[in-house]
């Protein structure tokens, strides 16, 4: 047994996995059509291989074919299938995004909260998911419109989700099943409150839903 592989948490795609391990490093295995494990190949392994020239890691997300980590320099780094800048078998730190402190990937999007509580989102934005008050789909990251404070948030299908310091909660995107929580029906390009909601301590966003845990355990 080699005891220096200690998983401290771990990541799914749609078909591939990741480990961080307690040394700061990543592990991957699975598909990697799209370069997706990060090991400079694109051949598919069913047993953990190391994510090249990646160490310092503090988290690390997936969806789909996309695999992004935080490092403790508090940059960002991804690869695989990035959608708005091509894909890549090793991680490439992305631009223009610094002192990060949390991620979440959505469909095709993510969101990076930074330490000054202003969350930044890249990527596909046909719904508004960006929360930038368009529907433009962007290459480099944009910032979140209104939203100061962020403690928590999540990246949904096509729909976000933010949890501000005073307990409320903020959603955008898409809202054909009403998961913005807002009484409507209605997409939204910038983030509107979700009514009658408060006290909150944890959000989700799922595919077509949302859920919130409160401070009072319901």
């Amino acid at each position: 047994e080699d005891v220096s592989f200690i998983p401290t948490s771990l990541a799914a795609g749609r078909d591939h996995s990741l480990a961080l391990n307690s040394d700061g490093t990543v592990w991957a295995w699975g598909n990697n059509d799209n370069g997706q494990l990060g090991d400079g190949t694109y051949i598919q392994h069913p047993s953990p291989v190391q994510v090249e020239n990646l160490s310092g890691v503090l988290k690390i997300t997936a969806h789909e074919a996309c695999t992004m980590a935080l490092k403790e320099d508090q940059t960002v780094w991804d690869w695989g299938e990035r959608w708005m800048s091509g894909a890549t078998n090793i991680p490439e730190q992305i631009q223009d995004l610094d002192s990060i402190i949390d991620i979440d990937i959505g469909s095709r999007y993510f969101l990076a909260l930074k330490d000054d509580g202003t969350l930044w989102a890249r990527g596909a934005n046909e719904y508004g998911q960006l929360g930038d008050g368009t529907t433009t789909d962007r290459s480099t990251p944009v910032q979140v419109q209104y939203l100061n404070n962020v403690i928590g948030f999540s990246a949904g299908y096509k729909h976000s989700l933010a949890l501000t310091n005073d307990g409320k909660v903020w959603a955008w995107g898409n809202n054909d099943n009403g998961q913005l929580g807002d009484g409507s029906y209605d997409n939204s390009t910038s983030p509107v409150e979700v009514p009658n909601l408060e006290d909150v301590k944890a959000i989700a966003a799922g595919d077509y839903g949302s859920i919130a845990l409160k401070n009072d355990g319901t």
